[in-house]
């Protein structure tokens, strides 16, 4: 069950109760994922900080953060903000089930766990890992692009390319929060793009990333095309 490319899916899973992390863990890893256990939600809120995963599994009462404040962590990450979240708990309760769904979960397993609900749950879920994975997956890509923000209009170069994003080099006039208009085009057939974008993330000393929004069906397909037929590579 690992992805496309031969690497295995990230996964983290949090939980107090060492047996269930062990449990988590046997039935798991055999599935072909990669698994960090975390006993400690205040490591785990840490490692969604800069850790990108494709699934996290987290038990609802933590000590410290319990698992709605952890989820709310995990969302407002830059890394996971929309990673798939799997919450397990031995309260089987519609008002727990509601508010874990509130605070951004993706699937709701009630203990005791066992291998048949793992296994039924991860199948399902596949489809929607691995769509996560592509849409996040960043391949490497130097290309000039046109950036027009603000009344300015200027050329800067690309580092790396996501279906949901990009990362530009050169970009120092560019601040937090701004919204440009990019105009490049992808190689391979050459495949001109039109794509309004946000300001994510500066990096120093002069890069900065930007999250592509609501980019237009044709320049989506394109972006999709062009990353399948790397993947495939």
């Amino acid at each position: 069950m690992a992805e496309e490319n031969g690497s295995p899916l990230k996964l983290m899973v949090v939980d107090d109760d060492r047996d269930v992390l062990g449990l988590f863990r046997s039935l798991v890893s055999p599935l072909g994922y990669d698994v960090l256990s975390l006993s400690d939600s205040r490591e785990a809120a840490q490692r969604v900080a800069t850790d990108k995963f494709d699934m996290i599994a987290l038990d609802v009462y933590l000590p410290e953060l319990n698992g709605f404040e952890l989820t709310t962590r995990i969302r407002a990450s830059q890394p996971n903000r929309h990673v798939p979240i799997l919450m397990f708990t031995g309260y089987d309760d519609v008002e727990t089930m509601r508010k874990g769904f509130d605070v951004g979960i993706t699937y709701y397993l009630a203990k005791p766990l066992s291998t048949s609900k793992v296994r039924d749950l991860f199948a399902s879920a596949r489809s929607t890992l691995l769509h996560e994975r592509r849409h996040c997956l960043r391949l490497p890509l130097r290309m000039e692009v046109d950036c027009r923000c603000l009344g300015r209009r200027f050329r800067v170069f690309s580092i790396n390319l996501a279906q949901g994003g990009i990362l530009l080099e050169g970009s120092n006039s560019l601040a937090y929060g701004d919204i440009a208009h990019l105009e490049f085009a992808l190689p391979e057939p050459p495949q001109p793009l039109k794509l309004t974008a946000k300001v994510v993330r500066k990096i120093e000393p002069d890069f900065v990333a930007l999250e592509f929004i609501d980019p237009a069906p044709a320049e989506r397909a394109a972006l999709q095309n062009y990353f399948v037929s790397k993947v495939r590579d």
